[in-house]
């Protein structure tokens, strides 16, 4: 069985949203009192006492910009955690990060079309990934909460 990558927002990318995000706000980073909110900068939980902010993001139109795909009406944004400064990305070891409640991994064609979707259990196992990727028009798979619909990560074919 092949296994699969969570992808982080690329450092690049992160860079840009500390600046302005892609709804054109400047970041408006905050101390994080609590802790507990999943930052997809490193894909984890923020602990207490971090700087994190709430930015604006458009995961497929990034995807799109990088592969000429053209998703239309299904171009979204969305809010979602990021560190206020740099932070050294994920630990390796962390394969399907927020694995603690239910998922939705959604696909993604080479147009950047919907192509359906699949609930998955906690935690997201590589055979969700293997069910999406089966399919040959699939290009890439969302990893999406349940409860809000917010943008996790992303996995690619390959």
């Amino acid at each position: 069985m092949t296994t699969y990558t969570a992808r982080p927002i690329a450092p690049t990318v992160l860079k840009e949203l500390r600046t302005t995000d892609d709804a054109g706000r400047p970041m408006v980073p905050v101390t994080d009192d609590e802790g507990g909110a999943p930052l997809r900068c490193c894909l984890r939980r923020s602990e207490p006492g971090e700087r994190i902010a709430l930015v604006s993001y458009a995961p497929l139109r990034r995807w799109a910009a990088e592969t000429g795909a053209e998703p239309g009406a299904y171009d979204e944004q969305g809010p979602v955690f990021i560190h206020a400064d740099d932070c050294p990305g994920p630990n390796p070891t962390n394969t399907y990060p927020f694995a603690d409640a239910h998922r939705t991994v959604r696909r993604y064609s080479a147009d950047g079309h919907i192509l359906g979707g699949e609930l998955v259990a906690a935690p997201v196992a590589d055979p969700a990934f293997q069910n999406a990727f089966d399919d040959p028009a699939v290009a890439l798979v969302h990893v999406r909460a349940v409860e809000y619909g917010c943008f996790l990560y992303e996995v690619r074919r390959g």
